[in-house]
């Protein structure tokens, strides 16, 4: 199956999770420069073991990714010497750049989780 889970990426899965928490913990608690860098240190591990280590090497150096990987390893420099909203900003528009790809395979995911799915079929209609 394409899309079976192994106990791997279910790890890589749950480090992106608690990326994004600390992620959206160090915006609501100020910019908190610390919670800030965790949330970026587990976000790029798990999308490393979710992806693995040689095609997340590839998607950074890529050739058509340069925008995307400059912008987001700004952000998170930004991030490391106390410009955290710059940086968070930089981050997200280096994400949008690196992943643009991928928008359309998160959304028939996304179609496939009960509840979400259900509420992403009300919001957009086919």
């Amino acid at each position: 199956m394409a899309y079976e889970l192994t106990e791997t990426k279910k790890i890589g899965i749950g480090l992106i999770g608690f990326g994004f928490f600390f992620t959206f913990l160090g915006v609501v608690l100020f910019f908190d420069r610390g919670l800030l860098a965790l949330g970026n240190i587990f976000w790029l591990a798990g999308v490393a073991i979710l992806i693995g280590w040689r095609s997340m090497w590839n998607l950074f150096t890529n050739r058509t990714n340069y925008k995307g990987s400059a912008s987001f390893v700004l952000g998170l420099f930004l991030i490391f010497v106390r410009w955290p909203i710059v940086g968070i900003l930089l981050e997200i528009y280096g994400c949008v750049v690196l992943f643009g790809g991928f928008w359309s395979s998160v959304k028939v995911f996304l179609y496939h989780i009960p509840v979400v799915g259900w509420v992403i079929r009300f919001i957009s209609p086919p």
